[in-house]
């Protein structure tokens, strides 16, 4: 038989998110958990800023309206293969649930991968609307079943210690 013939789990999209997984992991171990997400998080935000632009593009506008923002967080999740929903939305915040993470199974115990999710939607938020904090109040990461994270779209004394702070132009 020839390798070619082998039915292997092996194809791009499972071999990226292994790689990632497992520079996350070597960054946790290495460096700790703390300055991987900060690591993490200079990735998010140079994603954060190309998933803004495409968005901001294709609805051919300056800036997204606050409607706008909370359906570009839901649609880019879905589109990489997450199940973000929203649970609650008010003037002061966003808060999403999620079933699946884009990483799949491979995000367990590598909660640095979840910067991603912080920066990228603390960084549309905050440059669409002027400030987004962003608290990650439950991961699959983690290993809870699910995930459930805040956007507070106005900065308050109130926001939990967690929230990781965004500002915008």
């Amino acid at each position: 038989m020839q390798a070619s013939e082998l039915e292997l789990p092996l194809e791009r999209d499972v071999f990226s998110r292994t790689l990632i997984r497992e520079l996350a992991g070597t960054l946790q171990d290495v460096v700790g958990l703390d300055d991987a997400s900060g690591y993490i998080s200079v990735v998010g935000v140079a994603v954060g800023e190309q998933i803004d632009r495409q968005y901001r593009s294709a609805l051919a506008v300056d800036r997204l309206t606050r409607a706008q923002v909370t359906d570009v967080l839901i649609d880019l999740k879905q589109r990489i293969q997450g199940d973000f929903f929203v649970i609650e939305e008010t003037e002061d915040r966003i808060v999403l649930g999620n079933r699946a993470c884009p990483f799949g199974e491979l995000v367990r115990d590598r909660p640095s991968l979840c910067m991603m999710t912080s920066n990228v939607f603390g960084h549309i938020a905050a440059q669409n609307l002027g400030y987004a904090a962003v608290d990650l109040e439950r991961t699959i990461a983690e290993g809870h079943p699910d995930c459930r994270v805040t956007v507070y779209l106005r900065a308050s004394d109130d926001l939990p210690l967690t929230a990781r702070a965004y500002h915008g132009r």
